[in-house]
Order: structure tokens, then C-alpha cells, then sequence
């Protein structure tokens, strides 16, 4: 049991063509999966899917074999997105955005390296590595089983790309959380992730992405280095 896309498809409004067709895989706790696709190709939508911000035209998204649009509450499917900034309410002080996520370990904060006085700033007075450590602590909250990394360390510099991931991989090795890690970089999965997945776009016939391979990765438990 765990994460399962059976078969989505997805459409925009007002576009004729697909972004999605017939995609199915699924992601077991404690499973480390990447997710490989060229740029435009589907990637984000199939996470928005997943995390249920978007519903699939066809197909549907099941958690522990179970239809995700039938959990009400806060889901434990959490979604970390690559721009910190639009994933966090300007308006609200840092301490409250970690509220979000429930109760949070502070054994967690402290590891991710979040400062007591960065608590009571405003997002726009946190630098961008510093915003994503909030968003990866509130997405880590109480009752999360599945994390979606979506290109999430790839505008921060290495040190805090490594520091991030380390952390993310330790918290999910103790907790038994799946990770769909999304990602242009080969390396980068090679290094966290236990298996991959692809998706295929056929740009010049305009067909829709589907899933075309799953293959092994040789993600080890041990120190990330960038």
C-alpha cells in the first residue's frame, strides 16, 4: 500500500492538447523515487495531482488503496515546491507558517538549522535557503507519509542543498516516508534516490507525457555531498 496514480490523465482549460496520458506508478513508504521528464513536460501538474491540488481528467490518485479526494483534514501528502516564496503566505510571520504542518519537532528545526529569531520575520526577510528549511519543517508536520520534492534545492546554493537533503533523508528513513523526487539533475537522483521513473514527451507529434520507464537507482542512506 501507499501513493498510486492509476492511469491519470490531465488537460488545462482551454487547451487542446494533453499534459498528461494514461500515467500510472506508485510509491511505497520509505520508498526514495525520482522523476525525471524534459522542461514543460508534465512534472509540476503530476505532483499537483498527487498532493490533490489538481483533480485528473481521467484516472485517479489513491492513498494506502483508498481515493485521495475521500481524506478530509490535513493530508499526508505534502508538496515542496522550488520557489519558497510562493509557497508561503507574505503576510504571516514564519512562526505561524510552521503552525500549518501541526506540531513540528524541534529536534527537526534545529537540525535543518532554523533560527529562534528568524521565528518572528516576515517571509520577505528570509533569504531564499532560509525559506525553503520553514517549508521542508511545516511539510515534515504531524502525519506526513509522502513527500513531493519538486526541483526543491535547485535555486539554493550547495551547501544548503545538502544540508536540506540530509535532513529530508534522515527524517524519512526514520519515519518510513516516501519521497517522489523531481529533478533534471541525473546526479542528484543517482545520490538520494532508490529508484526512477521517466516521463516522454513527443514534442514534434504533440503528444502528451506518459510514463515510459522505471528503472534502479543506487541512492545510498549515507552523507549527501553536492
Amino acid at each position: 500500500m501507499g501513493l498510486t496514480a492509476e492511469n491519470v490523465s490531465f488537460s488545462y482549460p482551454g487547451r487542446e492538447r494533453a499534459v498528461l496520458e494514461g500515467v500510472s506508478f506508485s510509491l511505497e513508504r520509505g520508498e526514495r523515487l525520482g522523476l525525471m521528464a524534459p522542461s514543460g513536460s508534465g512534472k509540476t501538474t503530476l505532483c499537483r495531482i498527487l498532493a490533490g491540488y489538481e483533480r485528473p481528467a481521467a484516472g485517479r490518485i489513491l492513498l494506502d488503496g483508498r481515493p485521495l479526494e475521500e481524506i478530509r483534514g490535513r493530508l499526508p501528502v505534502q508538496m515542496v515546491w522550488q520557489h519558497p516564496e510562493q509557497a508561503v503566505n507574505p503576510r504571516w510571520r514564519m512562526r505561524r507558517v510552521l503552525e500549518e504542518g501541526g506540531q513540528t519537532d524541534p529536534g527537526l528545526i534545529r537540525r535543518l538549522g532554523i533560527r529562534e529569531e528568524w521565528l518572528d520575520r516576515f517571509p520577505s526577510e528570509l533569504s531564499g535557503g532560509e525559506l525553503q528549511r520553514f517549508c521542508i519543517a511545516r511539510a515534515l508536520g504531524e502525519g506526513t507519509a509522502f513527500i513531493l520534492a519538486d526541483e526543491m534545492t535547485a535555486m539554493l546554493d550547495l551547501v544548503t542543498q545538502s544540508l536540506i537533503w540530509q535532513v529530508l533523508l534522515e527524517e524519512a528513513k526514520r519515519s518510513g516516508i516516501g519521497i517522489l523526487a523531481v529533478s533534471h539533475s541525473e546526479a542528484l537522483l543517482e545520490r538520494v534516490c532508490t529508484g526512477r521513473i521517466r516521463l516522454s514527451e513527443h514534442f514534434g507529434g504533440g503528444d502528451p507525457a506518459v510514463l515510459t520507464e522505471r528503472t534502479e537507482a543506487g541512492g545510498k542512506d549515507g552523507r549527501i555531498w553536492m
